[in-house]
């Protein structure tokens, strides 16, 4: 994968201050196309789907949302909490605006947590790309199966 020039302008779009306060990239010091290479052998080695774990990610909120503000048990496994706090992001890859509304998806059994926005669904989607390393939103291949496919 070649790091075009919609891809530098993207991770410009991802830097700390630009779109959110902490940025997209997390810690890490590399490009996105290195990281996107990365995190597809990750997701691969995971047994995950980018489309499938995005489609179950939509559930998860979608369920979330009924509980108007609480907190929803889904399929007697889950907790979902969803947070709207109003206002929109745009995506860095500049291709759309997305609320900023976020759900925090916890396994009952164990208490490991995930956080997911609509907008870190689209990313995943869309562009492949789960967050750097350290990232608030990052969607930690191996905790993602933990959480969401036990």
């Amino acid at each position: 994968m070649k790091m075009t020039p919609a891809m530098k302008k993207a991770q410009e779009n991802m830097l700390p201050g630009v779109i959110i306060a902490d940025g997209f990239l997390g810690d890490e010091k590399i490009s996105i196309k290195d990281m996107m290479v990365r995190d597809e052998g990750e997701m691969s080695r995971a047994g995950l789907d980018f489309d499938e774990l995005a489609d179950r990610l939509l559930y998860f909120l979608d369920e979330g949302r009924k509980g108007l503000g609480e907190p929803v048990t889904v399929d007697n496994k889950w907790l979902i909490r969803v947070v709207d706090p109003r206002g929109k992001l745009p995506c860095p890859f500049e291709d759309g605006i997305f609320r900023k509304i976020s759900a925090e998806i916890e396994l009952k059994s164990t208490g490991e947590k995930l956080l997911v926005t609509d907008l870190s669904i689209h990313l995943l989607k869309e562009h492949h790309f789960i967050e750097g390393i350290g990232s608030q939103f990052r969607l930690e291949p191996e905790l993602v199966k933990r959480v969401l496919f036990k």
